[in-house]
């Protein structure tokens, strides 16, 4: 196939995509707007109108690209401002979420993974979803234990949505076309190899279910970290029932005093860095949508689906690359380190100086101790700077495999403390959580974590 070719065919995915997005996108504005109008009874009608009835109306909705793509457009939503015009474009189309199941098709798929009626498994079912996503919708109920009635959660996987994903990333091509745009010199095969991994994975709710119990057993006891208890015997591959936790929304704590806005980004901050360095994992999916906050300082943590988990070798990596470029500043071992890592090409014709001005600005918030605040415009240039395919070192720069959710964990976190414009000595707090300077604690969110450490079986 020659480039003129190659190039008509790409035109023709994007402009499918695009459009794609955009009817979509078109017709939930449509009924929101109406329904700012409508009467009670009419807001009511005009949402049962979006339902989707059959298993096979929901294959068709995400079916024809949209599945796995509409994953990658909600994971790109809170790095909008930095990326590409092309890329921003195409992601932020897919954003829409789809239209809810309906009561109907709920309970049928509930009742079949737990082969027992609603009403046996449950004192109380609310059909009207409280969140919706990709690939899956949540309600709330009182489940029927032995041990009495507990409020839960219950994720219902949409029908059909395993399979729609997995037709559309068995097509490389059509998801190294997203990643080209911004990484035009790049060969994105790692990327589409970890991205398809990590979305499979997320479709086995058993699996969530584990990786959510290791996170609740890590952070048992936490003083402001808080992962909700997963019912397992209750759920299945396709059905998860958690814990019922009530708070506030990420938006809501926009609105909050700075003060609380910087302790929930310390937190979050925390949760992040100290899962990553301690328990050498994470979770993958930054999106403000995950978080319940709580006026007391808590935060808690949801959706496990899309973990990564880290080798003792991968951890020693990372671990060497902070202490060469930000504990050291010696920048020709930072290069060494980088090369062997497989992120810089060893043959690259630059000095080792240009290399450590090129993947500074990566460390900019934790180089020096100093109090900062985090704003859109520094989360932006992250982005921008790592979609960079102009500068002349990106050229030779990659992302291994076991970097590309380092990276966009970093990208989203930046994000959303950027967004709360969190301020606070991000350099002390980071040493606390490095395990190659294990500090005194710097902040009250500190000492409280740091007795929590103290009563645990580790440090």
């Amino acid at each position: 196939m020659n480039q003129a070719v190659r190039l008509r065919s790409r035109w023709r995915r994007n402009s499918r995509l695009a459009r794609l997005g955009a009817k979509i996108g078109l017709a939930h504005a449509g009924t929101s707007a109406r329904k700012v109008f409508a009467s009670t009874q009419r807001r009511e009608e005009l949402s049962r109108a979006r339902e989707i009835k059959t298993a096979q109306q929901v294959a068709d909705e995400l079916g024809n690209m949209k599945g796995a793509l509409m994953k990658l457009g909600q994971m790109a939503s809170y790095l909008d401002d930095g990326l590409p015009e092309p890329l921003r474009v195409a992601l932020s189309q897919l954003q829409s979420q789809a239209p809810p199941m309906s009561v109907e098709l709920v309970r049928q798929e509930v009742e079949r993974e737990l082969g027992a009626p609603i009403e046996k498994m449950f004192a109380a079912f609310d059909e009207e979803p409280i969140a919706a996503a990709s690939i899956g919708q949540v309600h709330r109920a009182i489940l029927r234990t032995p041990e009495g009635e507990k409020a839960v959660a219950v994720k219902v996987q949409y029908p059909g949505v395993a399979e729609a994903i997995d037709a559309d990333i068995k097509t490389a091509d059509l998801l190294g076309t997203l990643l080209a745009f911004g990484f035009k010199s790049l060969n994105p095969e790692e990327m589409v190899l970890e991205i398809k991994d990590r979305l499979r994975e997320e479709l086995d709710y058993v699996n969530e279910a584990r990786n959510q119990q290791l996170f609740a057993d890590f952070y048992e006891g936490h003083p402001f970290i808080h992962v909700p208890k997963v019912f397992h015997e209750y759920s299945t591959a396709r059905i998860l029932i958690t814990e019922l936790v009530s708070g506030h929304s990420f938006a809501e704590v926009l609105t909050w005093p700075q003060e609380e806005r910087d302790r929930a980004g310390e937190a979050i901050f925390r949760f992040v860095f100290r899962s990553l360095y301690r328990f050498r994992a994470f979770n993958g999916d930054p999106h403000p949508g995950n978080y319940i906050f709580h006026r007391d300082g808590r935060v808690t943590f949801l959706d496990f689906g899309l973990i990564k988990h880290f080798t003792v070798e991968e951890m020693n990596m990372f671990q060497s690359m902070v202490t060469a470029a930000v504990l050291d500043h010696d920048m020709e071992k930072y290069r060494q380190v980088i090369e062997d890592a497989g992120m810089f090409q060893k043959d690259a014709p630059f000095t080792t100086e240009e290399a450590g001005d090129y993947f500074a600005h990566f460390y900019e918030p934790v180089r020096e101790s100093r109090t900062m605040t985090w704003d859109t415009a520094y989360a932006s240039s992250i982005v921008r700077h790592t979609f960079d395919r102009t500068s002349p070192i990106a050229q030779y720069a990659t992302v291994p495999r076991s970097f590309v959710f380092i990276q966009r964990i970093n990208l989203g976190l930046y994000a959303l403390l950027g967004q709360l414009g969190s301020t606070g000595n991000f350099r002390r707090i980071s040493e606390e959580l490095w395990p190659m300077t294990n500090a005194a604690p710097s902040t009250p969110l500190g000492e409280q974590e740091a007795e929590w450490l103290a009563q645990r079986d580790y440090v």
